[in-house]
């Protein structure tokens, strides 16, 4: 079954229970968190317990050996009790402002017709590395404006589901050079953004287009002979 992230990204506060808190980190039986991958950040959320208090979560990573959902805590944060009943909610403006930068970095590899070596974001913007090919300029003004034509198209974003072998006869999906999904799986995510992006992605994001609302390039930086990197921010 999807997670819950998946299923629904808007969705900001869960009733759950403890399964283990250590060390390693908090378990729980079901979580809205998403987990640091693809460029984009773990979450950050607030517990709250059955008598009131409130404990932090600084993060959120997933065990790459058991596929579990770690969320972090302050070392010296109290440990829970497996079978706890506790409230989970997510810092929903940090995340909102995750998938509004993640849906407008998929709109930069549309406006930028290259490959995609690298990528990272954060609440504030977000970057694209791109491997040009010869001849082939930037401009800021230009990409600036191709963004936010498509973010002004208020372009419906949706999920669609593959498998790795019906990607791999579909290459032509796959923008990032650098990772390759995992192909091996029966199923993998794709983003859809109506009519202009088909690519596979485990991120969280926006419904529309219009939702990330205007988007500034604030640099292009050479990072190698054909190698360009591309920031973007939003601009609100």
């Amino acid at each position: 079954m999807p997670e819950r992230f998946y299923l629904d990204p808007y969705q900001t506060t869960l009733e759950t229970t403890v399964i283990r808190h250590d060390d390693a980190g908090l378990v729980l039986a079901d979580t809205l968190c998403y987990p640091l991958g693809g460029g984009q950040p773990g979450d950050t959320a607030t517990l709250t317990l059955a008598d009131g208090s409130t404990l932090a979560i600084s993060d959120t990573r997933r065990n790459r050996e058991t596929r579990e959902i770690l969320h972090i805590t302050a070392a010296d944060a109290p440990r829970l009790t497996a079978g706890s009943a506790v409230t989970l909610t997510l810092d929903w403006a940090r995340r909102h402002r995750h998938m509004r930068v993640h849906t407008g970095l998929h709109l930069l590899s549309v406006v930028i017709k290259a490959g995609v070596t690298g990528g990272n974001l954060t609440a504030e913007g977000g970057r694209l590395d791109f491997d040009l090919p010869e001849g082939m300029e930037l401009d800021k003004d230009e990409i600036e404006a191709g963004l936010n034509a498509l973010v002004a198209q208020d372009l419906a974003v949706s999920i669609q589901m593959t498998s790795g072998e019906a990607l791999k006869a579909r290459p032509e999906l796959i923008k990032t050079m650098s990772v390759t999904p995992p192909l091996e799986l029966p199923e993998i995510r794709l983003i859809e953004i109506d009519g202009v992006d088909l690519q596979p992605c485990g991120g969280t994001h926006v419904r529309r287009t219009g939702e990330i609302g205007r988007l500034l390039v604030k640099k292009i930086e050479s990072k190698g002979a054909r190698n360009k990197r591309v920031v973007v921010t939003l601009a609100d």
